[in-house]
């Protein structure tokens, strides 16, 4: 790749930093409204002796909220990657940084991924995306996933699918066919996990079964209710002057499957083999809490993160902070002393079925 075309890339992700903070690109609505918890008048534990640990891919956690990986690639995202990963390390959470295939391209760019480093954050997911795959071939997408995982000492490697993303921008990578072979190929071969993830379009039931049948070892729904990257990209091509873009981008602004559906689905489907992740909408802990008594591992966070590390790393720290007292209170309000606890029966009192989009 030249170093014009990594410069755009760059460029790239600063306007989807910029427009992140600078623009409403959420979709979907409050998806997690119609869910609701039991309260339990007489809960019969001690709020502080509520127990958020868990375990995920093998390492011990301070609680069930994952550091969605959101940005990085361009200089202006290093401060929000060093605050996200000093609260990070504090609560004992993972993180993932945001995709690093501009750093990959662009050596100079690799400080805003590499100053996770600087940090003792129990789990670090390096990030690539899927549709590079194709692309790149077996035997290139196995170098690039290994030196990505090398650059920010990473113990998972997260995959992203972002077709609806890619769909609307005009330099994006639309190769489908034959993304699931190199993907095996890349899980058989690579001595780290693979998560693989959406962007805010979902992961249903059949979709995950096929990616655990290849081996992967977590799923994150990534589902509609947080930020449409077809919103971001909309926004890009606005400025630009790109009509055909622009229509696209808001004709799909609510494409997707709602976080609590995807989460519902795959844990139907594979969540007794694998660990579900749900992001995508989720505003704080209580939804986080609905996401975990939905059956999830843990849930993530991207927006209100991003808001607060780009203020300053204690803002970081204290939005991680609140986000697990949140998780707390719900728990403690349930009557549940642990997270295995909050997905006992009785706990809902309104579930709406689940529906197929």
């Amino acid at each position: 790749m030249t170093d014009g075309a990594a410069s755009r890339i760059a460029g790239r992700k600063r306007d989807h930093l910029r427009i992140h903070l600078e623009n409403d690109v959420q979709a979907g609505g409050d998806v997690w409204r119609p869910y609701r918890l039991r309260h339990d008048a007489l809960p019969e534990v001690d709020r502080d002796k509520v127990d958020l640990r868990t375990r995920f891919l093998g390492t011990d956690i301070g609680g069930p909220l994952l550091i969605s990986g959101m940005t990085g690639g361009c200089d202006e995202a290093e401060h929000v990657n060093d605050h996200l990963a000093a609260a990070a390390a504090e609560y004992r959470v993972p993180m993932g940084v945001g995709s690093q295939r501009a750093a990959l391209a662009h050596r100079d760019l690799r400080r805003s991924y590499e100053v996770v480093k600087d940090h003792d954050v129990p789990l670090v997911l390096a990030n690539l995306g899927a549709p590079q795959l194709v692309e790149w071939g077996a035997k290139t997408a196995l170098a690039k996933a290994e030196e990505a995982i090398a650059m920010v000492e990473a113990d998972v490697l997260a995959l992203h699918l972002n077709y609806l993303q890619e769909c609307v921008q005009p330099e994006g990578d639309t190769l489908g066919a034959g993304v699931t072979d190199v993907l095996a190929a890349l899980v058989d071969d690579l001595d780290v996990p693979v998560l693989v993830k959406e962007t805010g379009a979902g992961i249903g039931g059949d979709v995950a079964r096929r990616l655990v049948d290849v081996g992967v070892a977590a799923i994150d729904v990534g589902g509609l209710g947080g930020t449409s990257f077809s919103a971001v990209e909309m926004h890009r091509a606005l400025a630009e002057e790109d009509a055909l873009h622009e229509r696209i981008g808001r004709t799909f602004y609510d494409w997707g499957v709602p976080t609590p559906w995807a989460v519902e689905e795959c844990v139907t489907a594979v969540g007794a083999e694998v660990p579900i992740a749900a992001t995508g909408g989720v505003r704080h802990g209580l939804d986080g809490a609905i996401a975990l008594a939905l059956g999830a591992t843990l849930f993530g966070m991207a927006g209100a993160m991003l808001r607060a590390a780009d203020r300053s790393q204690d803002a970081a720290r204290a939005e991680v902070r609140a986000v697990l007292e949140e998780v707390r209170t719900a728990l403690f309000l349930t009557g549940s002393a642990d997270l295995a606890s909050l997905r006992r029966p009785g706990v809902w009192l309104e579930r709406p079925a689940p529906r197929s989009v």
